[in-house]
């Protein structure tokens, strides 16, 4: 049996991949330190707001807002990761697609 195997596509293949990795890690620790400045930024903002409340009601409608505002947040945040999982998916997929041609 006289075939050469490449094995340059594989090892590139690999090291791209693992480039891809390494890209998402670091995007999502960098969301991490966004999300967690995002939340204590609110949380301080909410306490700032909470010391004017006067009244049951105003203690309601302050609770009902801050509650809305919050799980905004955390929609929004947890679409910002979703993003880069996703971009690393179909950066993964396409590069193993190639390896298949």
């Amino acid at each position: 049996m006289n075939a050469t195997v490449d094995f340059q596509k594989p090892f590139e293949a690999v090291k791209t991949l693992m480039t891809i990795q390494a890209d998402a890690i670091t995007k999502s620790v960098e969301q991490q330190q966004k999300s967690g400045e995002e939340l204590t930024n609110f949380f301080k903002t909410e306490a700032e707001k909470a010391k004017e409340l006067k009244t049951p009601e105003d203690v309601i409608k302050f609770n009902v807002e801050a509650n809305k505002a919050l799980f905004e947040l955390l929609k929004a945040q947890g679409e910002a990761f979703t993003a880069i999982a996703n971009t690393a998916r179909e950066a993964a997929m396409s590069e193993v697609a190639n390896l298949t041609k």
